[in-house]
């Protein structure tokens, strides 16, 4: 699913946020005791709207330099003399295994929700959402 600004959106999970760590002080000795510890937690289902959402794309060097190798290839190949044009194919042939399978990736998303509670995730994987 592709989340895009202003769409709304639940969690599709319960999601941990934080770990809770109170140390408390014994009242009569004020001396501290054991923490108690906890966990704070939105539910699964909890509503909210997105409010940014980035797409990251992983490009290695080999699909740099396939797109570099195939502008140059396309812009000036015509133009170029045959023994440097077929090096300059055999370049691109030979890197055209990872551009396909860049093409096939799918763009992980990081989005930025509001929740309707008023909490605020963000920097967090567009996974974990469904569409409301």
């Amino acid at each position: 699913m592709t989340l895009k600004e202003g769409q709304r959106v639940k969690l599709a999970a319960d999601t941990r946020l934080t770990e809770v760590i109170a140390v408390t002080e014994d009242s009569a000795t004020g001396t501290p005791t054991e923490p108690a510890a906890g966990f704070l937690s939105l539910a699964a289902g909890t509503e909210g709207t997105v409010e940014r959402a980035v797409e990251h794309r992983h490009e290695s060097h080999a699909v740099r330099e396939y797109a570099r190798l195939k502008s140059l290839l396309d812009t000036f190949g015509q133009d170029m003399p045959t023994q440097s044009r077929k090096q300059l194919e055999e370049q691109v042939g030979a890197l055209e295994p990872e551009w396909i399978e860049f093409q096939q990736q799918r763009p992980r998303v990081t989005v930025r929700v509001r929740f309707d509670n008023g909490f605020i995730l963000d920097d967090t994987d567009g996974d974990l959402f469904t569409s409301v």
